[in-house]
């Protein structure tokens, strides 16, 4: 078991939490949840021992491992992806060889009685019952095993790691947390650069051949998956439900509302007794009774109400003009790189209203065809038709890049909102987490994840009737990502989703377009039908 002991942290003067204790217990798959701030991956990276608390400590067994995945992370180097991947088992191979070489020193030496020979033996037995108390494995295999269902192709294997986006080195690091089965598994924001399949991979080995986990993650369909208990990181302090995320929503609910009582009732007790001591304050007769209520009143221990975000904020599209029936088709369509087929003869129509889907693993072409839409790219063969009036707002996955760094978060917006959200702004911009002073800084001094979020609202109201957003979840919390579901909801247009996001899509995809084996397959439901169908497909395949 490893415990959590009165963890506290201060920063400045400030405390970002005080005194948290919890005890993480073998197979427990905890979420970390908690608004951004509040000090969950601080929290993660002292359990890691990444960071020290500023009182407190972490308590493990010995020969406990503790694997920790940051939200970013990794140096380039000149290994092979299997060479890397490899180094889980680093620790394995290296007792192994030191047996081979001690052992060959044992067989051609001959001070049989020195004590250095006597030490040789000591160090041979002692590495021999460790090495050989581990399971034999065929590591290799697990090493593949692995490396696919992460969504690593065979041929993969043995280019260079240098070749490959932060998102996939991520993944690779991901692999070796994986095959060194630790007791304690850390992960902060796993899935931001996960197709679903791997997502999907990734949960069925938690739940069934990982021990420990806990989670910082915004996607809820996978943390309701795979947890059974959930930390509430908030105000300086934690709750622990025995309950996975949804769960944990309602009991938070409900702690709030005896929160909300418990605190009406102190108040008014105190109002009750401030007026009796200003009212007998100068009463002699009533000396004692206005000095004991004093004292109470100073020893009392204040009820305090957990905050909570009340901006009930509701996006709304502005009016945009009507297109023709069918705003986007593709006939025949083709494109390679570099002798790879992305896609071949691929064909796609979508109707004026409909909300689709393009999901697939990475690199089998949903972002190469949303750029044929938009004609960033020429296709070897085919067209892409635009229907009449179909004026297109798209989201690229480096949208951020695009905004003028010389402006600031306000003006950026400022500039293109019209009618009543012009009165909203500050509110539009608190609900993506711009709040105080953060409207007034510059673009360019904007983290990644900041401008992502900047780039999305800018999008949001412009005038359009088509929406072409690609991964457009990546960096925001899970209240962003509602506000804007119900926004893309009540859209009148026409929408096309390339995200992993299963939560996102499901209730806003009527359609989906599958992306894989170099072609494009359109499926007459949502997600979860799709998803439910994929398995299905699985299932056959390995009963073949």
């Amino acid at each position: 078991m490893i415990t959590v002991n009165d963890v506290s942290v201060q920063f400045g003067g400030t405390t970002l939490f005080s005194e948290v204790s919890f005890a993480i217990n073998e197979n427990d798959k905890i979420a970390l949840m908690g608004k951004n701030g509040a000090g969950k991956s601080t929290l993660l990276k002292i359990i890691a021992g990444e960071s020290k608390p500023s009182t407190g400590s972490i308590s493990a067994p010995k020969e406990a491992v503790i694997a920790y995945l940051p939200q970013h992370l990794l140096t380039k180097d000149d290994n092979t992806v299997f060479e890397e991947a490899s180094k889980a088992f680093s620790e394995v191979f290296s007792m192994k060889a030191e047996i081979d070489e001690i052992n060959e020193q044992l067989t051609i030496r001959t001070d049989y009685e020195s004590d250095a020979y006597m030490k040789l033996i000591e160090r041979v037995s002692e590495l021999s019952e460790k090495f050989y108390s581990i399971e034999e494995i065929n590591y290799e295999a697990e090493v593949e095993k692995v490396l696919k269902g992460l969504g690593f192709l065979r041929e993969d294997f043995t280019r260079p790691t240098s070749e490959f986006s932060g998102g996939w080195r991520m993944r690779i690091e991901l692999a070796k947390i994986l095959l060194k089965k630790p007791d304690l598994i850390l992960l902060d924001e796993p899935t931001n650069h996960m197709d679903i399949e791997s997502i999907e991979w990734l949960e069925d080995f938690l739940i069934n051949s990982a021990k420990a986990v806990i989670v910082i993650s915004h996607d809820r369909a996978f943390v309701d998956n795979i947890t059974n208990r959930t930390i509430e990181v908030t105000m300086g302090r934690i709750y622990d439900y025995k309950a996975k995320y949804s769960h944990y929503l309602e009991l938070r609910k409900d702690r709030r509302l005896h929160q909300q009582k418990a605190y009406e009732e102190q108040q008014k007790m105190i109002a009750e007794n401030m007026e009796f001591i200003e009212r007998f304050k100068g009463t002699y007769s009533k000396t004692l009774q206005v000095q004991s209520r004093v004292k109470m009143l100073e020893k009392l221990e204040l009820v305090e109400v957990d905050e909570v975000d009340t901006s009930a904020l509701r996006l709304k599209f502005p009016p945009s003009p009507r297109s023709g029936q069918y705003p986007v088709v593709v006939n025949g369509l083709s494109k390679h790189y570099d002798g790879h087929v992305v896609f071949n003869d691929a064909n796609l129509v979508i109707e004026r209203g409909q909300k689709v889907a393009f999901v697939g693993k990475n690199g089998e072409g949903k972002s190469t065809m949303v750029k044929a839409i938009m004609k960033e790219l020429t296709p070897d063969s085919g067209k892409v038709e635009i229907g009449h009036n179909a004026q297109i707002g798209y989201f690229a996955q480096n949208q951020a890049s695009l905004l003028d760094g010389e402006l600031t978060v306000f003006e950026t917006i400022d500039r293109i909102a019209e009618g009543d959200i012009r009165t909203q702004i500050k509110n539009l911009l608190g609900a993506f987490m711009f709040g105080g002073d953060d409207v007034q800084k510059k673009v360019k001094v904007l983290s990644g994840g900041e401008k992502t979020r900047l780039a999305m609202i800018k999008l949001l109201l412009e005038p359009v009737n088509v929406l072409i957003l690609d991964e457009p979840t990546n960096h925001l919390d899970m209240k962003t990502k509602d506000i804007i579901k119900d926004a893309l909801r009540d859209f009148d247009g026409t929408l096309v989703l390339v995200s992993h996001d299963r939560d996102f899509l499901d209730g806003l995809a009527e359609k989906v377009f599958e992306f894989g084996n170099k072609r494009v397959k359109e499926h007459f439901e949502d997600i979860k039908g799709f998803l439910a169908h994929k398995k299905m497909e699985s299932l056959r395949e390995i009963e073949k």
